[in-house]
């Protein structure tokens, strides 16, 4: 018998939260597939998923991966951590399922361009009710000194974000890298495309490994009395908030001359700009205020090498003349399920019915 931690988003409003409980399974295999893990249930009165007159909510797992928080030298097989969509009783889509979501924009007709995504996931450490860093009363040097910072008296919250590290590449995550970032206590994770045979960046993977690293980055700041913040803006005042920046691509894209279908996407981008913030995460105006390398939340605009754009173009891509672009709107909150397909959608021209609205 294994372990696996089936792990779920619950209902909560305006930002969903992950959920997990654990059962022992028999695997048949040494490289299960999400198909080998059983179906089960949950309350979703606990969740803000059902009510009691009807509570139970199915969970159907999509993504498995091994679970690297198991500590036990006496076991020689693997653990899983096994994601899971949620599921009404009687078999059709939760409506808080938006990977579900994500699937039929894929099926729609944004399958056939084989996207890619890639996320840079920045988050904040909290002890005693302020970032790491922060001192009890007042506040600490300005922001400057801490973005990709060494030194016990700037970079707090090492340990986690190593941790973190370790966990997900054991866990087979397509773990990318990570920094210090411009606030105290605030780090930043990259989940996506990494140049190896095999891996898998589309956009439901991508998304799926996002979530799941965002679990593990919990699971080990329990282990420290930490909590992990993905506010938009953690801290009010001259500092940075905290993004989930996008980086996508079509095959058309990272072909030769892709930069033409770069710039056809960026124009897309732009007619949908209000439609696009609406899903890129709670509170988003505290962050998109036009400082601290973002652009107004009203305002649409491209760059090249650009970091206060909306949407920049990198200068390697810029020179190439063909890669990704990178939409710099997404919120640290935001759901990577709903940025994927809201990008898609808009990028792939796929027919939803929605009108275009451009920015204001």
């Amino acid at each position: 018998m294994t372990f696996a931690e089936y792990i779920w988003l619950d209902g909560s409003d305006p930002v969903q939260e992950l959920r997990s409980k654990t059962r022992t399974v028999r695997l048949k295999t040494d490289t299960p597939k999400p198909r080998d893990f059983p179906d089960w249930s949950f309350d979703g009165t606990a969740t803000g998923q059902a009510d009691c007159r009807y509570s139970d909510c199915a969970l159907t797992p999509v993504c498995v991966v091994s679970d690297p928080t198991w500590d036990d030298p006496t076991w020689d097989g693997e653990h899983y951590l096994v994601l899971c969509e949620v599921f009404n009783a009687d078999g059709t889509k939760h409506v808080t399922n938006t990977r579900g979501d994500l699937r039929s924009i894929l099926r729609a007709g944004a399958e056939g361009a084989d996207a890619w995504i890639g996320f840079e996931q920045e988050y904040t450490l909290f002890r005693d009710g302020r970032p790491l860093g922060f001192p009890k009363d007042g506040l600490p040097e300005p922001q400057g000194r801490y973005y990709c910072s060494v030194g016990a008296d700037r970079a707090y919250g090492r340990k986690i974000a190593r941790k973190h590290a370790e966990l997900c590449q054991k866990a087979g995550l397509m773990f990318h890298g990570l920094n210090a970032e411009s606030l105290p206590g605030q780090w930043e994770f990259q989940i996506g495309y990494r140049g190896n045979d095999g891996e898998d960046p589309s956009l439901l993977n991508a998304a799926d490994h996002l979530w799941l690293a965002r679990y593990l980055l919990h699971r080990v700041a329990e282990e420290y009395g930490v909590l992990v913040s993905l506010d938009n803006k953690p801290v009010q005042g001259n500092w940075h908030g905290a993004g989930m920046h996008a980086n996508f691509s079509t095959r058309q894209m990272r072909e030769d001359n892709g930069l033409t279908a770069i710039h056809d996407a960026v124009e897309l981008l732009s007619r949908y700009h209000g439609q696009h913030i609406a899903v890129y995460g709670d509170r988003l105006a505290e962050r998109l205020t036009g400082q601290h390398e973002t652009c107004a939340i009203t305002e649409f605009r491209v760059g090249n090498a650009d970091r206060g754009a909306s949407i920049r173009i990198p200068l390697d891509v810029e020179q190439r003349g063909a890669g990704y672009f990178e939409d710099r709107r997404p919120g640290a909150n935001a759901d990577p399920y709903r940025v994927a397909a809201r990008i898609a959608e808009t990028v792939c021209m796929i027919d939803t019915g929605r009108p275009a609205q451009a920015a204001e």
